[in-house]
């Protein structure tokens, strides 16, 4: 509904935006969704807390011993199998990094913020070389254990970002995929997941890493392809960070 308000918004500007001007939008938005993130996990927390049955090594909605990998490769196969839906084919993802190595962190965080990083990935590579013969380049997740952090780097092939569009990549209005909202659509159809065009992937995935101090950055080599490098904090040190 947020995401079909900031269509609206841009229809209505139309050819008169700029994106310098927007700044007022974009910190409204950050803050009205780091709210619904700090809301969502207090209520989820509080809810899985009272469950009588919890899954092993949970506190409520925290896993104490999350395997990064374990999490990236349910992702990772999330994305393929919404790639392979809308194109007929998905490039490999290779994921490198200990399979024993566990933080205590929430996986639903994890899963949704590696899950958009990929499915970028995975579209830009298959968009890159749809028309080649040769086998499409794999996409590879490398995660590392650091003292400070654990960092989850997702890196593809698949040409890259102009360095011109790297400063709106973390805006709302921006999505470099067609636009799957129809403002005469059916919001209520429930309808299955779609591959990109809402422009939300990287902005919200930034605010999920930031809620527990971490962050996401990217780093883009046009021609070529797009390095993201996802921190995570494993200190449990920061405070929430309210808007």
């Amino acid at each position: 509904m947020m995401a079909l308000g900031v269509q609206q918004l841009k229809k209505e500007l139309g050819p008169k935006i700029v994106h310098e001007d927007l700044d007022e939008i974009h910190q409204f938005l950050d803050r009205f969704y780091m709210s619904r993130i700090g809301i969502r996990m207090l209520i989820g927390q509080h809810v899985e807390l009272h469950n009588p049955n919890p899954p092993p090594h949970c506190v409520g909605y925290i896993h104490t011993k999350m395997s990064p990998v374990e999490v990236a490769q349910n992702a990772s196969d999330d994305a393929r199998a919404i790639c392979l839906r809308e194109y007929g084919s998905a490039p490999v993802v290779n994921i490198y990094g200990d399979p024993n190595f566990t933080f205590p962190y929430v996986p639903t965080h994890l899963q949704l913020m590696v899950f958009e990083l990929v499915k970028n990935s995975l579209r830009a590579v298959q968009e890159r070389h749809m028309d080649s013969d040769r086998v499409s380049p794999p996409v590879r997740i490398i995660v590392a254990d650091g003292i400070e952090d654990v960092t989850i780097k997702v890196s593809d092939e698949g040409g890259g970002i102009a360095r011109s569009g790297l400063p709106k990549i973390f805006t709302y209005l921006y999505s470099t995929a067609r636009n799957p909202l129809d403002e005469d659509s059916d919001l209520g159809t429930g309808e299955a997941v779609i591959m990109a065009g809402y422009g939300y992937g990287l902005p919200i995935s930034r605010l999920y890493a930031r809620y527990f101090g971490g962050d996401l950055q990217i780093i883009s080599m046009e021609g070529y392809g797009t390095d993201a490098y996802l921190h995570l904090s494993r200190l449990g040190d920061s405070q929430e960070p309210l808007p």
